[in-house]
C-alpha cells in the first residue's frame, strides 16, 4: 500500500476541496453533491486508465531513478494542471479566438457555454488523440524485436513484416477515412488534427532517437537510454490522448469545471501510483502478456476515438473493451506461467 499512500492523501485533500467548493455555492447540499460527483469522476478516470498505467510502466521500468522521479513529480503537475485544465482551455481559446483569461472566466462563470465550445471541438480532438494512439498500437504490433507474441503465428508474421513506415501509412489512411465521416466544413480541421497527432508522435520518436544516438558524451547517451526528455514527452502526450476524451465525457456528469478537474486529478494520481506499483513489483515480468493486452486496448480506444468524429460510442463500452483485453491478457499470462513451470518441473524430473 505504500505506493498508493500519497494518492490517498491527495484524494482526501481534493475531496475536501471539492466539498468546500460545493458548500460555497450551495451550502451543505452543495457540499455533499460536489463530494459525490468528484468521487464518481475519480473512479471513472481510474477504471478507464488501467491500460494507460500498464503502457506507462512498460516504458518507465527501463528508466533510471531520476527520470522516474521526474515522471512522478513534474509529470503529475503537467498531467493534472496541464492536460486536464490548461489544455482544454487552450483548445477552446483557439477555437473561439478568445484569450486564455476570457476562456477561464467562461469556464467558471458560464460552464454550460464552455462545455458547448469544448464539445464542438470533439471531432478534432478525437482525430488527434486517435491517430497518436493508433501509432502507439501499430508500432507495438509491428515491433520486429518483440520476442513474445500473444496471438502466436499471426502476431509473429505482422511483427516480421511490419515497419514504422507501414504504421504511419495505415494511420494516415485512417485519418483520411475520418474526413469522410464529418461535414465538409470540418474536413480540413479534422485532417489537420489527425496529421498533427502523427507529427507529434514522429517528433517525439525523433527527439528520443537523437538523444540516444548522442556520441559526443557517452555518459549522456547512457543516461538517456535509461530515461530521456523524449520518453518523458512521449508519456505526457500519451496521457493527454487518454485523458482529454475523459474530460469531455465528464461534462455529461457535471458542467462545473472545478469539480471536473478535482475528480480527474484524483484519477491521475492513482494512474501514476499504479504505474509505480507495476514497475516496482515487476508485475510486467510476472504477467508477460499484460503489456500486450494494454496495447490492444489502446488499439481499440484509438479506433473508437477515430469513429467518434461522427458516432457517439458510450464510455461504458470503451471502458469495458479495455478491461476485456486486460483480463484476457492476465488469464493468458497465468496459463503461460503454469506451462513454463510444468515444463521446468518435467525437465528436472
Amino acid at each position: 500500500m505504500k505506493h498508493f499512500r500519497v494518492s490517498f492523501i491527495v484524494t482526501f485533500v481534493l475531496l475536501a476541496v471539492a466539498a468546500w467548493w460545493g458548500y460555497s455555492i450551495g451550502g451543505l447540499a452543495g457540499a455533499g453533491q460536489a463530494f459525490f460527483i468528484a468521487s464518481v469522476l475519480a473512479i471513472m478516470e481510474i477504471s478507464l486508465s488501467f491500460d494507460n498505467a500498464v503502457v506507462n510502466a512498460s516504458v518507465l521500468r527501463n528508466w533510471n531513478a531520476f527520470w522516474q522521479k521526474m515522471f512522478l513529480t513534474v509529470g503529475i503537475i503537467v498531467a493534472v494542471f496541464g492536460m486536464r485544465l490548461i489544455f482544454p482551455i487552450l483548445i477552446v481559446s483557439i477555437a473561439t479566438g478568445l484569450g486564455l483569461v476570457d476562456v477561464m472566466s467562461m469556464a467558471i462563470n458560464t460552464p454550460a457555454v464552455y462545455s458547448q465550445h469544448l464539445t464542438d471541438t470533439h471531432a478534432q480532438v478525437a482525430a488527434f488523440g486517435g491517430s497518436f494512439l493508433l501509432l502507439v498500437f501499430l508500432n507495438f504490433l509491428f515491433d520486429q524485436d518483440k520476442e513474445l507474441h500473444w496471438l502466436g503465428w499471426f502476431e509473429e508474421k505482422l511483427g516480421a513484416h511490419g515497419t514504422e513506415g507501414l504504421s504511419t501509412l495505415l494511420t494516415l489512411l485512417a485519418v483520411f477515412g475520418c474526413t469522410a465521416l464529418v461535414p465538409a466544413e470540418q474536413e480540413l480541421s479534422v485532417l489537420m488534427a489527425g496529421v498533427g497527432g502523427v507529427v507529434v508522435y514522429l517528433s517525439v520518436n525523433f527527439l528520443s532517437g537523437l538523444l540516444e544516438n548522442e556520441v559526443g558524451d557517452p555518459s549522456v547517451g547512457d543516461l538517456v537510454k535509461r530515461g530521456s526528455i523524449g520518453g518523458f514527452l512521449y508519456l505526457e502526450v500519451l496521457d493527454a490522448s487518454f485523458s482529454f476524451d475523459g474530460v469531455i465525457g465528464a461534462f455529461a456528469i457535471t458542467s462545473d469545471v472545478v469539480i471536473i478537474m478535482l475528480g480527474l486529478a484524483i484519477g491521475a494520481m492513482f494512474v501514476r501510483s499504479m504505474t509505480v506499483f507495476l514497475v516496482r513489483k515487476g508485475t510486467l515480468d510476472e504477467f508477460v502478456y499484460l503489456e500486450h493486452g494494454a496495447h490492444y486496448a489502446i488499439g481499440i480506444l484509438a479506433l473508437i476515438m477515430l469513429a467518434n468524429v461522427k458516432f457517439h460510442i458510450p464510455e461504458w463500452f470503451t471502458g469495458l473493451s479495455g478491461v476485456a483485453f486486460i483480463g484476457l491478457s492476465l488469464w493468458s499470462s497465468v496459463r503461460y506461467k503454469r506451462n513454463q513451470d510444468a515444463d521446468a518441473l518435467g525437465t528436472t524430473k
